[in-house]
């Protein structure tokens, strides 16, 4: 998902009431990609810039409304407020482009325009001036100190990365507060890495070049130095380039795949991983999707990156079933396997006010089911790269260790393990096995 820097195409008062309302259906349950995608076009953007915002400083935002709020407002009115003061806490590198009054006038305005918070306009505008002061003081006056960690996890999250990463866990979670960078990887079949930064410098968008993540080399991925919309990108809507994370970059290029190669991509949705196999080589091409609503983005990438043909097949299935299948043997597998999605929090901020403790056993369970499936669909002197975008051990190490002491035809090669979220890439975990033998 990519996130732009503050784009106005849309009143502001409107956007902070729909970036509000949205939050509240996170709260309900639902996830905000899902939500986002209900928006009109010319809403999306803006609309999801504030909601992200607005999640990323949802610890510093709750302590200012329990300062000057003591008891808890009704839900409608703390996320509006928790709209109106993630504005505030925008520093430059942010792209703020808001003063101070103009979010407390907007803000006031929003209120009416929802029947659930029309009542509360002098509420908003009292704390929100309030607010203001103290985190945009007058020059030479005290800045307000704020929470050191600004974004929320549940206290049994918080516990995790603390048992598992003493000596990082606030790293970790300082990187995923901030906004993620806008990361491609170049369709090598219509241009090199050189060639499209070619077009990128004619287009007046700055890159540089990711050569390597965890010691694998990359061959197709640039960083933009700034976010623009896809729309601005050259040659994106004819293929020539997708967005993916850099550490998702890994995966195809640890796969290696080979010319006539039978490959499953076992969990594709939405399509980049398979794509990104494709562009690497001419192999054949299972890829299998649970999701009918999602099985439409696979096709969709592959189109515009041109990349179908009668060698790739797309098909709806359980991948921990057999039923989808005809008994061909896969030369390689891509098992990118369902997770709590804990390492991409940077890109979506909803996913710790998504996700229960209990999620990750049943996950666990699932993302083994999946694995035993797959390796029996596996050829001898086969390969099967099993990933996940999580950084708890309990679905990346501790399943790799799992699955090698229930499969004593399991050779484990290398593999990066564990990513921890950087300046270049989300959380990933990577383990690669041989089958020796039947």
């Amino acid at each position: 998902m990519i996130d732009q820097k503050t784009p106005r195409s849309l009143p502001l008062s409107e956007a902070i009431t729909i970036a509000a309302q949205a939050i509240s259906e996170v709260m309900s349950g639902r996830s905000l990609t899902e939500v986002l995608e209900e928006l009109e076009a010319h809403e999306r953007p803006i609309v999801q810039s504030l909601s992200f915002d607005a999640l990323r400083k949802w610890n510093r935002s709750h302590e200012l409304i329990k300062q000057f709020i003591p008891k808890t407002p009704p839900p409608e009115v703390d996320h509006l407020l928790s709209v109106a003061i993630a504005l505030f806490l925008q520093d430059a590198a942010e792209g703020k482009g808001y003063a101070s009054h103009t979010i407390v006038d907007q803000a006031v305005k929003a209120c009416g325009e929802y029947d659930k918070t029309m009542y509360a306009k002098g509420l908003v505008n009292a704390v929100l001036r309030k607010v203001s002061l103290l985190v945009q003081p007058p020059e030479g006056e005290t800045r307000y100190p704020p929470d050191p960690i600004p974004m929320f996890v549940p206290a049994w999250w918080r516990a995790s990365l603390k048992r598992n990463y003493s000596k990082v866990w606030q790293a970790i979670l300082f990187q995923q507060a901030k906004r993620a960078p806008l990361i491609l990887r170049v369709n090598q079949k219509q241009y090199s890495r050189e060639q499209y930064q070619g077009l990128l410098s004619d287009a007046g968008i700055s890159s540089s070049v990711i050569e390597e993540v965890a010691g694998v080399k990359l061959p197709a991925a640039l960083l933009l130095a700034d976010p623009v919309p896809v729309s601005e990108l050259p040659g994106f809507y004819s293929g020539a380039v997708s967005v993916q994370d850099a550490g998702a970059q890994l995966a195809a290029v640890l796969l290696d795949p080979q010319p006539n190669e039978l490959v499953l991509d076992a969990c594709a949705a939405p399509g980049g991983k398979t794509a990104h196999i494709l562009e690497l080589s001419d192999c054949k091409m299972v890829a299998l999707e649970l999701d009918g609503a999602r099985l439409g983005k696979i096709s969709g990438n592959l189109d515009r990156l041109r990349l179908q043909s009668e060698n790739v097949k797309v098909l709806r299935g359980d991948a921990s079933k057999a039923a989808w299948w005809d008994g061909a043997l896969f030369d390689k597998i891509l098992l990118d396997a369902p997770c709590s999605a804990a390492g991409i929090v940077s890109r979506h901020p909803d996913i710790p006010f998504l996700r229960r403790e209990s999620d990750i056993k049943a996950l666990q369970q699932k993302q083994r089911a999946i694995l035993t499936q797959a390796w029996s669909m596996l050829k001898p002197e086969g390969t099967m790269l099993y990933v996940t975008c999580s950084i708890f051990p309990e679905e990346g190490e501790e399943q790799a260790i799992w699955f090698a002491a229930e499969h004593p035809n399991a050779v484990r090669l290398d593999a990066p393990g564990q990513l921890l979220p950087s300046e270049i890439n989300d959380g990933f975990y990577y383990a690669l096995f041989k089958k020796n033998g039947p």
